[in-house]
């Protein structure tokens, strides 16, 4: 074999393992820059408690299955550092979510939560499916304004409290993983 053809294959293999090197190096999963865990705590206007709700349905469920399929809730609900929905909010959830399967409780969310305390300030926007069999489900998170602007990363559910319909307790722990 020639020299040539030599410094020709070792120049290939050169370039083929720094393309994978940079790849994989590119598609590594990082430590977040941010991490916030919080709760999400939904009560959901029954008809009679208008003071204390702090969602309401903007649909009523299509009755087609055995699950609330097509209801469509509209919400402003306080999302707090520790379980307690008494403890001072953090942060407001302001969104929608809504029920999107026949015969299993699923939903899907679109909402903002908004920051504004000493700690932090600004937006961050998530969306995605909440699949509520699942023990822990991830959403994306989308963006951001103020102290997370332009943030990119996922919001991890869990299901942490549930009276029926009518109250829900979601723990979310976000990691981002574009902080700017």
């Amino acid at each position: 074999m020639s020299i040539g053809k030599l410094v020709q294959k070792a120049y290939f293999i050169l370039i083929f393992f720094l393309v994978s090197n940079s790849y994989a190096w590119a598609f590594k999963a990082e430590e977040p820059c941010k991490r916030l865990v919080l709760y999400y705590h939904d009560i959901l206007f029954d008809g009679t408690d208008g003071v204390n709700a702090t969602s309401a349905a903007a649909t009523n469920a299509t009755k087609l299955g055995n699950t609330t399929f097509g209801m469509l809730v509209v919400f402003d609900d306080p999302v707090t550092k520790d379980k307690h929905l008494v403890s001072p909010p953090v942060a407001r959830a302001q969104g929608f979510y809504f029920y999107d399967t026949k015969y299993v409780y699923n939903a899907w969310f679109a909402y903002t939560l908004v920051f504004n305390s000493s700690e932090y300030k600004g937006t961050i926007n998530i969306m995605g499916a909440d699949l509520m069999p699942e023990k822990t489900r991830d959403l994306s998170v989308v963006g951001g304004t103020g102290d997370f602007f332009m943030t990119r990363g996922i919001a991890t559910f869990e299901t942490d409290a549930v009276e029926g319909i009518k109250y829900f307790r979601l723990k979310m722990d976000i990691k981002l993983y574009e902080c700017y």
